[in-house]
């Protein structure tokens, strides 16, 4: 039976991809996107959409209860998939109010909303399904195992407070109501669209452009990396097959230190430039045009307040019970990666003033 999906934050990165991927994989299905168009946001995201009949774009805020009210009973949503969050921890420890705001305060409009529409009368079948981090989880030591589902909230930054504070609202909502809801929390991140503040895409576009990659300390810190399309994958599963009120949590298997990841895309671009000579007349500012080697862009920056040491994520529980992996290696997802963004300049550039 064919679904009506409300993907909040579908402009953002994960929403957007996610958006792409439903698209394709549930054609039958109708899509709508709701999207606030902050800084993150960027409505180009989903301009390959715009042809499709069965898919449409709200812009408004998730903090706006009439407005989401309104849209679940105009499009008779019965699956709301909850991506939108401000989620930059740089930001968060700056400026914290925006995250509980939206991350908050904008999940709980969601939740009202959802539970007056869905749960009214005799009520009808739906799904709230809540997008989190591994962040809620704290930092692991050195030999820690991977997160589990059952473990501890330990948020050390604003911005993963606030996640653990939406987490904690849908599962109340679950428990006290009967919402329909399920929860998965996942790993880093990477692939096409991704806003280039995070470390992927900022020191693809800074190699570039010629400019500085900063690490952190002492580049020691870890963090377990997943393609952005093996989320949505993972997503799916849930839907179709997650236990209701459960948590799944989404990982790549994949543990690598900040040093390491810079290094890697250093010696992935100078690989391109030197197999594809035209790169050195698009990009004349890198310093592969130069003859010289991305490292050399490499600097160590004080550490920011708060750094989490370690994340990875256990995910045998998605993978026991719905039976999920990764499609991608980390090579692959790199190499995919790399190539979108040598593809799409005329995507990226335009956002750098927002960074």
């Amino acid at each position: 039976m064919a679904k009506s999906l409300l993907v909040t934050g579908a402009a953002g990165f994960i929403g957007a991809n996610f958006v792409h991927y439903w698209a394709a994989a549930h054609p039958d299905d109708t899509i709508v996107a709701y999207d606030a168009l902050t800084y993150a946001g960027n409505r180009a995201n989903l301009d390959p959409l715009s042809g499709n009949a069965r898919f449409s774009f709200v812009h408004a805020d998730i903090c706006d209860y009439d407005r989401v009210l309104n849209t679940l009973r105009e499009h008779d949503t019965d699956t709301i998939v909850h991506f939108a969050a401000e989620s930059h921890v740089d930001r968060s420890i700056t400026g914290p109010d925006a995250f509980i705001e939206t991350n908050v305060v904008g999940t709980h409009c969601l939740l009202k909303a959802a539970r007056e529409v869905w749960l009214a009368g005799d009520g009808m079948d739906h799904r709230f399904h809540h997008v989190s981090t591994d962040e809620v989880y704290g930092s692991l030591a050195p030999d820690d195992p991977g997160f589990f589902e059952e473990q501890k909230y330990e948020p050390n930054s604003p911005y993963s407070a606030s996640k653990a504070a939406s987490d904690h609202l849908v599962r109340a909502y679950h428990h006290t109501y009967g919402l329909q809801v399920t929860t998965s929390n996942c790993s880093n991140n990477y692939g096409p669209y991704h806003f280039p503040e995070k470390l992927i895409p900022l020191c693809i576009t800074n190699i570039l452009r010629g400019l500085p990659l900063p690490v952190y300390g002492d580049g020691s810190n870890i963090r377990d990396w997943l393609y952005v399309e093996d989320h949505c994958r993972g997503i799916e599963k849930v839907l179709e097959g997650g236990r209701l009120g459960e948590t799944y949590n989404i990982g790549g298997n994949n543990e690598w230190n900040n040093l390491a990841i810079v290094e890697l895309l250093c010696d992935q671009l100078d690989a391109r430039f030197s197999d594809e000579p035209g790169l050195s007349a698009r990009y004349p500012d890198a310093p592969q045009a130069g003859g010289t080697s991305a490292r050399d862009l490499i600097t160590f920056v004080e550490d920011r307040a708060g750094h989490d040491w370690r994340y990875a994520i256990d995910a045998g529980k998605i993978s026991g019970e719905l039976d999920y992996s990764p499609h991608e290696t980390f090579e692959t997802g790199i190499a995919r990666t790399l190539d979108w963004f040598l593809d799409n300049e005329d995507w990226w550039r335009p956002l750098l003033n927002r960074t």
